[in-house]
């Protein structure tokens, strides 16, 4: 039956006819989706119209008005019908009369009705008491009556909306983030109401209502069809249950699933969790615009002022690294960045993002989406190392991250993600999908990067642990196969890609033999040791483990699982725990460290060089230049007190970011008199070009002969910029290794990478009166993992008590 035939049967034959009209429209399996709502709307209108002329004889000024969901004609087979009864203030009497004629009938089939009557001004003085009443009117569209008198009202609606927004729009904010509160994300719950979780058909209609204020805009792009997809699932739902309902219990997903002609309850969870990704995506940055037109006409009047009426400023922009820069409170990028030349550029505006707790700019993200050529494989070193970086940054990746999702990023640089992203995890612990919960056990191992040696190992190893669950069989024997390939993709060294391998296979091992084994069996150990292999490892697994179930939910970690594990730890570090490391044994000096070396004794000062590090391109890319990995700068000075914090602090003054570093006491030639330090770190610029040789030397000299004041120009440099949240990092931890070394005492600083960090690390040794003998520092993504060896003034290690009271020095100066 066509639809023409479905309303004339509706108007033959009254409410019967609309009932059964309603019913075969509603039963058609042909017809479903925005056809069938707007049919049914249609159908709708159609009989209410009816209605509303069979009562209104010889009345005026009286209008039928839909409003809300009904009046933007989405009409699911259980909606409430929202109707307003518009009249002009006479003949109150035949309005009442009116209202019951179109009322009852409505009653009478079982439909749930929001009904009211009220004239105009009545309306707006309403709406502008009631938010929820003043979103229903903006919505308002004419069933019968008088056109004048609906077109009025809704141009007078607008209007105040439009006037009031600044008022009404904060409101409208602090009711969805209330409602978030309460319902929870409908991307990741189990049993999510399609309407109300954040995420859901509110949320999108609230979108709508900034859109009508004129002062902000959604991003649009995919916004409409995720919003028709829920509206499916929730025809779906109703047409299934037979109930006004918008929750999507387990128990009906199945039949839902089958309505929509989808595979399984899997396939539709993963196409609710996109859809509402989609709509939570566009809130997030809606929002953020709300607040940001609002603050700058809040601040402008004040700046007219100040600049005596004159032009409006330009918005200051700060920079953040090579090509990104952070303004009006969000990461962008710089005008002279190339997304096209430079493929690094979205982990590098990610990873800034991510440190100074910022949002990443729409803008920036769809341009680099866009124009950003592939990463070559393996990544070039800059790119891993800007992945670890925003792994490491805390909950503030997670904005981040999302951000590079909504725009295809991350599925372009890890294509296997693209098998977990939205996949509902179908276990009452898990309160996460399998995605969300990665993201959430790197933002939990992070927290514990002070307790690793290797922090990008975890980091990366937490991204990767359930990766295999996009596939059949066992996640962890499947993950650890995707780990190989994807970790040797972005560029570990073989040693590491099996470390991340061991981590994913084994990432359940410490939960499952504490919490089911006898740990007093020496077997049960043994083979825990085995699988591990090493201390390092087992430091590693140790705390993904913790990670993973902090980031699972709270049903799955405990102290006394904690215990149990701890104690599973202990056991299988002793059975692996060979004899110390000994202090490594120092490469003999090239020609040219020899060379300079001799040249800063005959001058009695420093002297450096400055050499490029590369990399070849990668077997896939075409020939051309090779890959820039930073700058090898090269240092031989005399030894003296103070050269460790005046070469860390010259370096932070013209913003090189050391990434490695080592010192070492140099033997001259036989013939030769007096002793060198020779240093060797990889630098790269923070951002701009790097500076020129001479002027380094320059201010090198300065600084050891103490007329340069590092310590002032940095702090100057800081207070020039603006204070931003930023990630909060996990205090600096201090240790001395136990019998690390027989010549020296090793001291192991691991801290949060911030500019000058060597220098007041060096300050703080010198001022415990300890020397240097040698150094080895990496940082790791925004983890600086050092080893100090160092000695009395006589040469010899510290005596225990000093070795500690320098260590509690240390840490207490980092963490001031």
């Amino acid at each position: 039956m066509s639809s023409t035939d479905v309303r004339k049967e509706a108007e033959d034959s009254g409410p019967s006819g609309y009932a059964a009209a309603r019913l075969r429209l509603l039963t058609e399996g042909a017809r479903s989706g925005p056809p069938r709502r707007a049919a049914l709307a249609e159908l709708t209108d159609d009989w209410l119209t009816g209605l509303f002329a069979a009562g209104a004889e010889g009345l005026t000024g009286v209008s039928l008005v839909a409003v809300g969901g009904y009046g933007r004609g989405e009409l699911s087979p259980r909606s409430d019908l929202d109707l307003l009864l518009l009249h002009d203030g006479g003949a109150s009497g035949a309005v009442a009369a009116l209202a019951d004629r179109i009322w009852y009938p409505v009653w009478d089939l079982g439909l749930a009705l929001d009904h009211s009557v009220r004239t105009p001004a009545e309306a707006r003085r309403t709406a502008g008491e009631d938010l929820k009443a003043q979103l229903g009117l903006l919505d308002a569209r004419h069933l019968a009556g008088d056109l004048g008198l609906t077109a009025s009202l809704r141009t007078a609606v607008l209007a105040d909306w439009r006037n009031q927004a600044p008022r009404r729009l904060p409101e409208l904010q602090e009711l969805c983030a209330e409602r978030a509160e309460r319902q929870g994300e409908l991307q990741y719950l189990l049993e999510p109401d399609l309407k109300e979780a954040r995420g859901g058909l509110r949320d999108a209609t609230a979108l709508r209502a900034v859109a009508a204020s004129w002062l902000a805009d959604a991003p649009r792009e995919g916004l409409a069809d995720a919003r028709r997809r829920l509206l499916d699932v929730r025809d779906a739902l109703h047409l299934t249950t037979g109930r006004a309902t918008d929750r999507l219990a387990l128990q009906e997903q199945d039949q839902v699933a089958a309505e929509l002609g989808l595979l399984d309850a899997d396939t539709l969870l993963r196409q609710v969790y996109e859809a509402a990704r989609v709509v939570s995506y566009a809130s997030d940055v809606t929002w953020r615009e709300v607040r940001r037109v609002l603050r700058s006409r809040a601040v402008r009047p004040r700046l007219r002022a100040m600049l005596g009426g004159g032009a409006k400023p330009a918005t200051e922009r700060s920079p953040l690294a090579e090509g990104v820069v952070e303004q009006d409170g969000e990461v962008g990028l710089a005008r002279a960045a190339r997304p096209e030349r430079d493929p690094v550029l979205p982990l590098r505006a990610a990873a800034a993002a991510a440190q100074a707790g910022l949002p990443l700019s729409l803008h920036a993200v769809r341009r680099m989406a866009s124009a950003t050529r592939p990463l070559p494989t393996p990544w070039p070193a800059e790119a891993r190392e800007q992945l670890v970086t925003l792994l490491g940054s805390g909950h503030p990746t997670v904005e981040v991250w999302e951000a590079l999702e909504a725009e295809g990023l991350i599925t372009r640089l890890l294509p296997d993600w693209e098998r977990v992203r939205c996949r509902p995890q179908r276990n009452a612990v898990h309160i996460w999908t399998v995605d969300r919960h990665l993201i959430e056990t790197a933002v939990r191992a992070s927290e514990f990067a002070r307790r690793v040696s290797r922090p990008d190992l975890l980091l990366v190893s937490a991204l990767l642990h359930d990766i295999g669950k996009g596939w059949p069989g066992d996640h962890s024997v499947a993950g650890e196969i995707i780990a190989k390939d994807v970790a040797a993709r972005i560029g570990f060294d073989r040693a590491d890609v099996a470390v991340l391998a061991t981590l994913v296979r084994h990432h359940l091992l410490l939960i499952e033999t504490a919490t089911r084994r006898d740990l007093e069996d020496p077997a049960t150990v043994r083979s825990v040791a085995e699988a591990v292999g090493s201390t390092s490892t087992l430091e590693l697994l140790h705390a993904l483990t913790e990670a993973d179930a902090l980031a699972t939910g709270p049903a799955a970690w405990s102290s006394w699982r904690a215990s149990l594990v701890n104690d599973l730890v202990k056991r299988v570090a002793a059975v692996l725990l060979g004899d110390a490391p000994e202090e490594p044994e120092a490469l003999a000096a090239t020609a040219e460290q020899e060379r300079l070396a001799i040249e800063a004794v005959a001058t009695g000062g420093p002297v450096l060089a400055l050499r490029a590090q590369t990399e070849p391109p990668a077997e896939a890319e075409p020939a051309g230049d090779p890959e820039p990995l930073g700058v090898e700068l090269l240092i031989a000075v005399p030894d003296q007190p103070g050269v460790l914090p005046a070469v860390a602090g010259v370096l932070a003054m013209h913003r090189l970011t050391v990434r490695t570093a080592e010192l070492r006491a140099h033997d001259l030639p036989h013939g030769v008199d007096g002793s060198v330090l020779l240093l060797n770190w990889r630098v790269a610029a923070e951002y701009g070009s790097l500076p020129q040789a001479a002027r380094l030397r320059a201010d090198l000299v300065r600084a050891l002969d103490g007329s340069l004041d590092i310590a002032g120009r940095l702090a100057e440099r800081d207070a020039a910029y603006p204070r931003r949240r930023g990630v909060v990092a996990p205090a600096a931890r201090v240790t001395v290794a136990p019998a690390a070394s027989r010549h020296a005492t090793v001291i192991e600083v691991r801290a949060h990478d911030a500019p000058g960090l060597l220098h007041r690390i060096g300050r703080a040794l010198d001022d415990v009166g300890v020397r240097v003998r040698s150094m080895h520092v990496s940082t790791l993504g925004a983890n600086a993992v050092d080893a100090f060896y160092v000695t009395t003034a006589e040469g010899v290690p510290l005596p225990a008590d000093e070795a500690g009271a320098a260590a509690r020095k240390l840490e207490e100066t980092l963490r001031g």
